[in-house]
């Protein structure tokens, strides 16, 4: 393999090895290679990080042969499985044993190893993200050790693990709580902004999962509700699947960010266009096919955490920023609600959170546009997603973590020589970089 690039096709890297292991075993022969070499390893899941974490001119391993489901208990919901198995996989996988994962996040290509690793989550204020629900971690250390971490065994380690950044091990393999599989009924619906930042709090609460999005310069909120129902999903027919998900969604859509790529004054007008004519719609489904949609307008994303109480605030400074600014923005950006959870380096770690994203068309300058967020983001404590852009560094970062140092303490525990590591890693976990 020469260069490894991931989804949006914005990060690529040139590995002097790359390593395809299909076995514990063989990560573990590979690692011995690679401390032969004196290589560092980093760990590539399905490419959609949109930061430099896996970037390495050193060892890049995959796990994607690493994809089997080891083990299910229909009676507990505990499944087990290797670290490279994808969302999707996982999700068919419950659905055939009647579980399901608790929540889950819009898309569903990602690796569970990678989706955990960098903190990646759904939305629902009473749900936490999806590492917190990993009941064990296997992880396969630089000097050849397997170990196996949870909250009986190693409580740090295990909160460590959960969100890791990569930076302890490699993630063998997982154990995963699930639940009774469930039906959702997804309700998209597009609503004046006022109306709905009046009410945030109450809808973001009244539902089991709430989202919305928000064009620049348009004034209206496209709204998004999942709730579970009873009686048995209603799927759609692949047509109809194709029409709306394929066609609307991805192809009307990326035709407006083409147009306005190529026309950046013509993109606030473009953008009140695509939200008048999103429209409503309601779907009745298993919950994995409502949460998940597909992806195929490419962009790249920065995203940030901020307790919650500072969301209708935060939301109206991107907005400010955007007008003030003047940036020439096609795509909306997202908001989302998670519960706090305990692991060292969740962004949503001790509090209650609302999630922003903001994204950028490919092709299109992005990097002031997410500065200038980011600037808003850091005056309301806002901690970055790991999987995606930011500017932030170790300096920055440590403050916000009130459990910071016994993360560090675990990583120089497991990884003592800084084999799992890059310069990404060093910027972010490393204070004198």
């Amino acid at each position: 393999m020469s260069a490894w690039r991931n989804w949006a096709g914005d990060q690529a890297c040139s590995p002097a090895v790359f390593e395809r292991p299909g076995s514990v075993a063989e990560v573990v022969d590979a690692l011995g290679r690679a401390a032969g070499a004196k290589h560092t390893v980093r760990v590539a899941g399905a490419g959609h990080s949109f930061g430099e974490a896996v970037l390495t001119n050193d060892t890049l391993m995959s796990l994607e042969r690493m994809s089997r489901v080891l083990d299910v208990d229909r009676e507990s919901g505990m499944i087990r499985v290797e670290g490279g198995i994808g969302l999707r996989e996982l999700n068919l996988a419950l659905d055939s044993h009647g579980l399901a994962a608790e929540n889950l996040g819009d898309i569903d290509v990602q690796s569970l190893a990678g989706a955990t690793a960098t903190g990646t989550h759904g939305t629902g204020s009473r749900l936490r993200n999806l590492s917190a629900g990993l009941v064990s971690v296997q992880l396969a250390l630089a000097d050849g050790r397997v170990i196996e971490v949870s909250e009986r065994d190693d409580p740090d380690a295990w909160r460590a693990a959960r969100v890791s950044l990569g930076a302890l091990g490699v993630v063998t393999e997982l154990t995963l709580q699930a639940v009774p599989a469930f039906t959702l009924e997804g309700v998209d619906a597009p609503r004046p902004l006022d109306e709905v930042l009046d009410h945030l709090d109450e809808l973001a609460g009244g539902s089991d999962h709430f989202e919305l999005y928000n064009f620049p310069h348009s004034d209206l909120a496209l709204t998004r509700t999942n709730n579970r129902v009873d009686g048995p999903p209603r799927p759609r027919s692949r047509v109809r699947a194709w029409t709306d998900d394929v066609l609307l969604n991805n192809g009307a859509f990326g035709l407006a960010c083409r147009v306005g790529r190529a026309r950046p004054s013509l993109i606030p007008r473009l953008n009140r266009i695509v939200s008048r004519v999103a429209g409503s719609s309601r779907r009745v489904d298993r919950s994995f096919e409502i949460f998940a949609s597909p992806r195929l307008v490419r962009f790249t994303e920065m995203e940030y955490a901020i307790p919650r109480g500072h969301a209708r605030e935060a939301i109206e400074a991107v907005r400010r920023v955007i007008e003030d600014r003047g940036f020439a923005v096609p795509f909306p950006f997202e908001v989302r609600f998670v519960a706090g959870d305990d692991a060292f380096l969740s962004p949503a770690g001790g509090r209650d959170t609302c999630y922003i994203a903001v994204h950028m068309y490919r092709g299109m300058e992005w990097e002031p546009y997410f500065r200038a967020v980011e600037g808003v983001m850091d005056g309301f404590g806002g901690r970055p997603h790991w999987g995606k852009r930011h500017f932030q560094t170790a300096a920055t970062l440590a403050p916000r973590y009130p459990e910071w140092e016994r993360y560090a303490a675990v990583r120089a525990r497991l990884d003592p020589e800084g084999r799992f590591a890059n310069h990404y890693v060093e910027r972010v976990l490393t204070r004198s970089c």
